[in-house]
């Protein structure tokens, strides 16, 4: 196929499994990363200077392309703080609390509720909007605190975060490294977040029942977390509350017919729905905080920079050496592939394509296996550029489905590690209903592990 593979090519692949290696044995992924960056750009260009530099321009590479996705997401939990603090969010929630008359109503409005509301303010912000007011009437209804964290942490931190329709952070970073459009990814992911949310949560539910009959589980959570909730405010009358509880799902609704209408897709789509969050963080502190306004909206937009860095921080490195698998490696080292290149992990497809006769099945459960592997860190994100490197390579070696393999180790990824399985990852669900995140861990697994069987076994059929 005139696909020359070189010394560079190997060097990728071995720190590709360097990096799912630490990752297995739950150690940091950053230095073996950075590490990679500078093997490869000194084997490409004999300069030890330009190799140190390349490690700080990589950075600066990841950084710009996560900029937007960085941005809205501390955007928009600076303004959920400031709807907290005001005691917008109960208002907001409060009809919903009459729907809850019993567990099973209890279970199914608070997950749907949190999926509706992660999609647009992100699961861990949502959880502390949803969580304090919802919970005690879940309680009141029968459901247990446990059964109400496993609401909040399926539906927002499972199918929302994996799926990521509106703010499209997690799309954006796997469709990078696998050199395709946002718009695809988002697409393909649709079957397979469907299927994976619906039998995941059924499971869920009828074990969660199964065991409430038994009377295995207590009504109130009694973990000593030693977290502290975010005490509300009295800023606002209650006449502005219902307002702006009126006003700011309407705002965002408005945002999604406008995508609908004008076709806005990834970076256009998470603009439109930063800017109205901007402007609805200025107009709330304005009204609450009057002449300290000015100076609260600047708290609110470092407390909300603290946590997008935060959450990114461990990215940065990883995304930057998957980077160098595709259009980054011209930017970041220079002209130093073959001419008949055509990027890293398209060449290592092509040629594993004429080596290995790989089935569609094969591609399938591997891009599964990565996916939960990259999720053991429990960041989720971290992982993601990985199986969006390797859904391009085995798309590459089968000649087609790179969008679905690439959705697939998405959702993979971020049910393990966003906050379902992996113990320091539930910790936001978990505080807040007081109860044991290793207990709330263990109530998922089951659940998330039939999902995935089946959810692998669908994709075989997409593909």
């Amino acid at each position: 196929m005139g696909i020359e593979l070189t010394v560079l090519h190997w060097i990728y692949v071995l720190f590709i499994l360097l990096i799912i290696f630490f990752m297995v044995r739950r150690l940091d992924t950053t230095l073996i990363s950075i590490l990679g960056i500078f093997v490869i750009a000194i084997v490409a260009t004999g300069n030890f200077t330009s190799s140190i530099s390349s490690i700080f321009n990589s950075f600066i590479y990841a950084i710009t392309e996560l900029l937007s996705t960085i941005l809205i997401i501390s955007i928009i939990v600076a303004m959920s703080r400031v709807l907290t603090k005001t005691g917008i969010n109960e208002v907001m929630v409060a009809p919903f609390t009459k729907i809850i008359k019993n567990p099973t109503l209890g279970f199914w409005t608070i997950g749907l509720l949190m999926m509706i509301i992660s999609w647009f303010f992100w699961p861990s912000p949502a959880v502390a909007l949803l969580g304090a007011v919802l919970l005690p009437v879940a309680i009141r209804a029968g459901l247990p605190a446990l059964g109400v964290a496993m609401a909040m942490n399926l539906f927002g931190h499972g199918i929302a975060l994996s799926s990521d329709f509106v703010i499209q952070g997690a799309p954006k970073l796997t469709a990078d490294a696998a050199g395709i459009p946002v718009g695809d990814v988002v697409t393909a992911s649709i079957p397979l977040v469907i299927t994976m949310g619906v039998v995941t949560t059924i499971v869920a539910f009828y074990l969660l029942k199964r065991d409430m009959k038994k009377g295995k589980l207590e009504l109130v959570g009694t973990y000593d977390n030693g977290t502290e909730q975010e005490t509300t405010e009295d800023l606002l009358t209650m006449k502005q509350k219902k307002f702006f509880a009126i006003l700011i799902p309407a705002a965002f609704i408005l945002d999604v017919v406008a995508m609908a209408l004008f076709n806005l897709q990834g970076g256009d789509a998470t603009a439109l729905v930063g800017g109205t969050s901007v402007f609805i963080l200025l107009l709330l502190c304005i009204i609450a905080y009057k002449k300290k306004g000015l100076e609260q909206t600047t708290s609110y937009f470092i407390n909300g920079f603290q946590f997008g860095f935060k959450v990114f921080g461990p990215v940065i490195p990883i995304a930057a050496f998957f980077y160098l698998g595709d259009s980054g490696f011209l930017t970041i080292i220079g002209d130093y592939l073959p001419s008949s290149s055509h990027g890293i992990v398209n060449d290592l497809g092509v040629a594993l394509a004429g080596i290995v006769p790989l089935t569609t099945e094969v591609a399938v459960v591997t891009l599964t296996g990565v996916g939960a592997i990259t999720g053991l860190d429990g960041s989720g994100f971290s992982g993601i550029s990985l199986v969006g490197s390797i859904g391009s390579l085995f798309g590459t070696a089968i000649g087609e489905g790179t969008a679905t393999l690439t959705a697939l180790g998405q959702v993979a990824a971020i049910w393990v590690g966003g906050g379902t399985l992996i113990p320091w990852a539930l910790i936001p669900a978990a505080a807040i209903c007081n109860v044991s995140p290793f207990e709330l861990a263990r109530r998922n697994l089951v659940p998330v592990v039939v999902g995935l069987i089946v959810t692998t076994i669908v994709a075989v059929f997409i593909i």
